[in-house]
């Protein structure tokens, strides 16, 4: 790697991503796939526990997606291989997230999460008010 590609690589910032965003580039019939895909592809980004386990609920559950679970823990597997996403332990505690009601509390986690870590948490939620948020449109 040439110094200026270090440089590149040092000032690009890299995205935990959210559970929405992670459904998204994984599930080629979702309706976001085609942009979450394309996002993701020129950048660096990193997966928690708990986005990996918001994958699995939401994508095996009977009423939204209905993968298996064998399908879906292969999905993600292969995901993480061919992006070469990192993983971050989900290491805030709960009560360090200053939440309001209860449909933040993942929210203003993972924004939290992102921020311990330098890191930027993408998604597709604009309703998320947090300083380390990057909406993709």
């Amino acid at each position: 790697m040439t110094a200026q590609a270090a440089d590149l690589a040092i000032a690009l910032p890299t995205h935990l991503l959210d559970v929405n965003v992670l459904i998204a580039a994984i599930t080629e019939t979702h309706a976001l796939h085609t942009r979450a895909f394309a996002w993701i592809a020129d950048k660096q980004v990193m997966l928690c526990p708990l986005t990996e386990l918001g994958y699995l609920r939401v994508s095996t559950h009977p009423k939204i997606l209905n993968v298996s679970m064998a399908d879906a823990r292969k999905a993600l597997e292969q995901f993480v291989k061919e992006h070469k996403v990192a993983r971050i332990a989900d290491d805030v505690p709960a009560l360090d997230t200053k939440p309001k009601k209860s449909e933040e509390v993942t929210d203003q986690y993972l924004a939290a999460l992102a921020a311990k870590h330098r890191l930027r948490l993408a998604t597709f939620d604009a309703n998320i008010k947090h300083a380390a948020v990057d909406v993709i449109q």
